[in-house]
């Protein structure tokens, strides 16, 4: 007998003992009965996507505020040899959802009780991982897949057994350096259930049935399903003894002998509800708390440098392979090979499972058409587009609603750029030129030119479809001159801006306000939401000798106004006396985060490719002028900062050790290809956004130039942030050791003092 009949053989005793002992599956439990829509929509998405032969059949859960709003089972459990009914109370294979549902709730549950650290080497759990270069990698590049290591093991080797597995992955060379970059792998969490192991004491299986699913009820949940089970389990192909039928699919996993941290789990839909619920209500079910809420909130925070992966997770995005980009910026979710899917918005209450055997029998189903599909359909019934907030409309749509009125009759020019654009996509450019009674008759362009992207000083130029000229105020000049308004009657400015003092395009729009009123000039602000939430200030104040081009007014770093009640303040308190009209949105109220507006995020400038960025942006951007690289040039410009002489794990662990409000830190190594030390290797620290509401962004950048001057006082330059930070006494503090919350407490009356100036001058 070979080693690999040994390995099966014994593998067959082994299901042949769970099955004798397991007990049966609690039955689903009653759900609240679907609206019609929702019962109508979902009936016919997956009515259609099995008759199209995409899956033989599925079992759909959506959870929403707490309840079962939708169960229901579609199709064939099997087709050959011959046909089943697919029943809600199917067992699937769940494939990769092992890695999040078993072994990231393993890990997480270890590093509540003080036993994992997330930032710790993987090798102090599993001394034999540390050889072959993997001595760094840490259990948070495991969880977010940014180790390095290979996708799997060569299965062309003749091996067998979890020894043999684990002796092979010990083995491993990353192939990229850790941290780097994003690279899916099953053996990232083959490592970590081991160290799941190791740090227990009990085998995966036997630790998550004890600690995850007894304590959940998933009584239907197991690693090796039982023999009272195999009626209902949903075959997937065939294997050397026939239909693989509670014998896990995955090969790595099955010549594992079936417990494996990255597959081997069965599972229902109904189970998988309760997870789902359970991570909806902060990590709490049936009066235990499984994962800490702490932990739970974090699942959801960019792990990795493309943002696509939390902990364990899948984050949603245009990129996700579940349909996450019909979910809110912060659901996450995951899918299985064999065609399973678990998808949480926690901003919507909601969850969606769907399981699904799709690689029975031929392994030619193609279950991203469902996923997409159904995700859409919920999202729309209980995600923030349906929310009871109403979508935003900006001025320009406001404008064509009010049918051009304000400038009919009119020679307009339009200060513009790529961010320009109606609710529909349409350019503002495009909508003015095309409107009746309006003449468009000239073009301004800020910084980064009329479509974003020019990281240099702009020409003007010419529109030869419309036949207009294209001016550019960041060129030979930054001002309108009398020259280029002879041919306009009204100046109108549509822009996106930052939420930011120090962002040039607040600058072009006073400027362009005084040109218009020494000509005297009707000037229209179409507004539009300030990003990063209009109901906060913070930061310090720009003291008067220090403005200049990127700081016009004495305005703190982060001043809570949207860009149209900001005209308002400077045409008053700097006496600009501008024919000033704003037009409003509708639909917008202040506390609002772009992602709450409906609106689609187009970056305002070429670095600011994120909300998250532009989130991170008045804090790291506080540190941009001095000798470091904030990231320009990398994939993640202001969520990385580094230096050649930056050691970034003792930059990490001094910055973690100050507990900033919002935000951790790891450590990163990166290359810019432009700006700061462009082509140079950097070592240096990654931003992880874990709380925006906390955040206090500015107050992150004093801590970020507190800690280099600390660590490096000869060779951060700390004198030369002063034209960012706006104010001396600041960064003297800083040079004289002073703590930053005590700096940032210093500003305080200031900003209370802005307030009352800002309060007279808000919109919404």
């Amino acid at each position: 007998m070979t080693d690999r009949s040994r390995t099966y053989a014994a593998l067959a005793a082994f299901l042949t003992w769970g099955w004798a002992c397991a007990p049966p599956p609690r039955a689903p439990g009653p759900v609240s009965a679907p609206t019609d829509v929702l019962s109508a929509g979902l009936d016919r998405i997956v009515t259609e996507e099995v008759d199209t032969g995409h899956v033989p059949g599925a079992v759909v859960v959506v959870g929403h505020a707490g309840r079962i709003v939708y169960e229901r089972a579609f199709g064939a459990r099997a087709l050959v040899p011959a046909r089943e009914p697919m029943t809600a109370d199917t067992v699937f294979d769940a494939a990769s959802l092992t890695k999040v549902v078993a072994t990231t709730t393993a890990i997480l549950q270890l590093v509540d009780a003080g036993r994992v650290d997330l930032d710790a080497a993987a090798a102090r759990y599993w001394p034999a991982f540390g050889t072959a270069g993997k001595d760094r990698i840490t259990v948070r590049q495991l969880l977010a897949h940014t180790a390095g290591l290979q996708a799997d093991l060569d299965l062309h080797d003749d091996w067998a057994g979890p020894d043999a597995a684990l002796a092979r992955v010990a083995a491993e060379r990353p192939s990229v350096a850790p941290g780097l970059r994003s690279r899916y792998s099953d053996l990232d969490f083959v490592v970590l259930g081991e160290i799941a192991r190791r740090v227990s004491g009990q085998p995966l299986d036997r630790y998550c049935a004890e600690h995850v699913f007894g304590p959940l009820g998933m009584t239907a949940t197991a690693f090796i399903p039982p023999a009272a089970w195999r009626a209902r389990i949903a075959p997937t192909t065939q294997g050397a003894d026939g239909w693989l039928r509670g014998v896990v699919h995955d090969p790595t996993a099955r010549r594992m002998g079936g417990v494996a941290g990255h597959a081997g789990l069965f599972t229902t839909a109904h189970d998988l509800a309760r997870f789902a619920q359970m991570l909806l209500d902060d990590g709490a079910a049936n009066g235990a708390t499984i994962v800490s809420p702490e932990l739970v909130a974090a699942l959801r925070v960019p792990q990795d440098p493309d943002g696509r992966r939390g902990l364990g997770w899948e984050l949603a995005g245009p990129q996700a392979t579940g349909g996450g980009s019909a979910w809110s910026t912060h659901a996450f979710g995951h899918t299985g090979y064999t065609g399973t899917s678990l998808w949480v918005d926690p901003d919507a209450a909601s969850y969606v499972v769907i399981l699904t055997n799709r690689v029975h029998p031929d392994d030619r189903g193609n279950v991203r058409p469902i996923r997409v599909r159904v995700a859409d359909f919920v999202a729309a019934t209980y995600g923030t587009s349906a929310a009871a907030a109403p979508r935003v409309r900006p001025g320009i749509d406001v404008l064509q609603l009010e049918g051009f009125a304000a400038l009919a009759g009119r020679r307009v020019g339009l200060i513009t750029n790529h961010s320009g654009r109606d609710s529909a996509g349409r350019r503002t450019i495009d909508v003015l030129a095309s409107a009746p009674g309006v003449r468009l008759t000239a073009i301004f362009t800020p910084e980064h030119g009329l479509d974003g992207t020019a990281d240099a000083p702009v020409s003007s130029g010419h529109d030869a479809t419309l036949d207009i000229p294209v001016y550019s105020l960041y060129g030979a000049t930054k001002r309108p001159t009398p020259a280029m308004l002879a041919d306009v009657d009204a100046l109108v400015f549509d822009v996106q801006d930052a939420g930011v003092r120090f962002y040039t395009y607040v600058t072009t729009m006073a400027y362009a306000m005084e040109a218009a009123a020494a000509q005297r000039l009707p000037f229209y602000v179409l507004d539009r939401p300030n990003p990063i939430d209009a109901s906060i200030v913070q930061g310090p104040v720009l003291e008067e000798d220090l403005r200049s081009f990127t700081g016009y007014y004495a305005l703190p770093v982060r001043y809570g106004l949207t860009i149209g009640e900001l005209a308002t303040l400077l045409n008053a308190e700097q006496r600009i006396d501008a024919d000033l009209h704003v037009v409003r949105m509708t639909g917008y109220a202040r506390g609002r985060w772009f992602d709450d507006t409906g609106l689609d995020w187009i970056a305002p400038s070429p670095n600011l490719r994120s909300l998250r960025e532009a989130t991170l942006y008045p804090g790291v951007a506080l540190i941009e002028g001095a000798n470091v690289s904030v990231g320009r040039g990398t994939a993640t410009p202001f969520e990385v900062v580094g230096a050649p002489w930056i050691d970034g794990r003792q930059l990490a662990e001094y910055l973690n050790g100050r507990a900033v409000p919002g935000v951790r830190f790891e450590p990163a190594a990166f290359t810019p290809t432009d700006a700061a030390y462009r082509a140079q290797h950097c070592g240096g620290v990654r931003i992880m956004l874990a709380d925006r509401a906390q955040l206090d962004a500015p107050a992150l950048g004093i801590e970020l130039a507190s800690a280099l001057h600390h660590l490096y006082p000869d060779r951060f330059d700390l004198e030369v942030t002063v034209g960012m930070v706006g104010a001396r006494w600041v960064v003297r503090a800083i040079a004289e050791g002073e703590d930053p919350r005590a700096i940032a407490a210093g500003w305080q009356p200031a900003l209370t003092e802005f307030a009352k100036v800002r309060q007279r001058y808000l919109l919404y």
